[in-house]
């Protein structure tokens, strides 16, 4: 299929500075859709932003100057020092946004008004954070610091430290948490320590904040040990082997669809064919469907109010070279009961996914009416839309 037309898309954050989404498993938008809020390291250190989309105006809310935290990802980052880039997420409606700077749990608004809602226990790393849809509680993951520590010196242009981080967490014992936190009162709420498990993504149900949907990451048997459940009372196993699924498969990066009833994720078998899946929020009900052999180019998925997906991966154009990551922002539309997929791709993003940070992670904003994604094409990371009003016949 060839792009529904050569869609160009605005780049919205100014030029000649690294400036990126957060995460995608939080919004970067606020409720309205005309303001986002970003990262930038245009002070020479990782700080918010925040920037009007109609005016234009932008306001810096934080003021880091210790450079980048060590958590998840950022494993050369400085310990207990510094912003922590996997840390932060927006809570839409409100405009709070949620962020750990050193061990300190923090909330600025959108005017930067900032405090500290509570300290983090000593030697422990943090990864994803989340905040639930009522905007009442916060999520922090974190692990024994153990899980991080370098036994010997380590190469900083890797993605990932020299030893299987994994392993070492279930041979030595170790443990992560899940740390709930009341972000009026700043309190506790919730330690569910889970041993022998490194828990890098968390994510409130969108309507239920009992439930939350939380991973392993990097496992050996990542087919089955990858997508947990905490429903509040017990941790559910989300993946099981059985009907072509297998311990032996890879699987990541699992999502809420918008309506809370069920999970999207996705990976690749061990024949080494790639997939997209989707269960009932429970576990049951799993449907996979394999992508076309050739769709091999690695990338990620959201998902809209109305379950078309977003990617920026695996969709590529004959004789086009199957290597490395994903070139292409391109729609999935998915008819699961009868397991077939329809591909619109849009756009290249045209990101050399040189790091985490400029990986494209296309999100779209809270009206469907827009995709955001980050890119470095112009030799530095820059915040991108792509106008969908136009494409709503053919998008339904």
């Amino acid at each position: 299929m060839q792009p529904v037309r050569e869609i160009k898309p605005a780049r919205i954050t100014p030029a000649g500075s690294n400036n990126q989404l957060l995460y995608f498993t939080s919004t970067s938008l606020l409720a309205g859709d005309d303001a986002i809020v970003f990262l930038s390291e245009r002070t020479g250190h990782p700080n918010i932003f925040y920037m009007n989309l109609k005016t234009g105006e932008e306001r810096q809310l934080t003021f880091n100057e210790d450079g980048v935290l060590k958590s998840y990802v950022y494993f050369w980052g400085n310990e207990y020092k510094g912003l922590g880039k996997a840390s932060v997420c927006l809570h839409a409606e409100s405009g709070n946004i949620y962020y750990i700077q050193g061990r300190d749990i923090c909330c600025v608004d959108i005017e930067g008004n900032q405090r500290i809602l509570a300290e983090l226990p000593d030697k422990q790393v943090t990864a994803f954070t989340h905040v639930s849809s009522d905007g009442t509680l916060l999520c922090v993951p974190t692990t024994d610091a153990r899980a991080l520590e370098y036994d010997t010196p380590q190469d900083t242009s890797r993605y990932r430290p020299n030893y299987d981080i994994d392993e070492r967490v279930r041979r030595e014992n170790l443990s992560s948490w899940l740390r709930v936190y009341d972000t009026r009162t700043g309190k506790e709420v919730l330690a569910e320590q889970v041993p022998r498990a490194w828990i890098t993504h968390v994510q409130f149900n969108p309507v239920d904040n009992k439930k939350i949907l939380y991973n392993h990451e990097w496992p050996s048997d990542c087919g089955i040990r990858r997508i947990w459940l905490w429903d509040g009372k017990k941790h559910i196993r989300m993946r099981t082997e059985g009907d072509g699924r297998s311990r032996e498969d890879w699987t990541c990066h699992e999502m809420w669809q918008r309506s809370g009833n069920e999970i999207i994720y996705h990976g690749i078998y061990k024949n080494n064919v790639p997939y997209i899946g989707k269960m009932n929020a429970d576990g049951s009900n799993i449907t996979e469907i394999p992508l076309p052999e050739s769709y091999r180019k690695y990338g990620h998925f959201t998902v809209s109010n109305s379950g078309l997906l977003v990617s920026d991966g695996y969709y590529q154009e004959e004789n086009e070279d199957s290597s490395g990551h994903g070139q292409w922002i391109s729609f999935q539309k998915v008819d699961w009961e009868n397991r077939r997929i329809e591909w619109i791709p849009l756009c290249k993003s045209g990101s050399n996914w040189d790091s985490q940070d400029s990986h494209p992670h296309p999100i779209f904003n809270h009206g469907d009416t827009a995709v955001y994604f980050t890119s470095n094409k112009e030799g530095y990371r820059a915040v991108y839309r792509i106008d969908l009003t136009g494409l709503k016949g053919l998008l339904g």
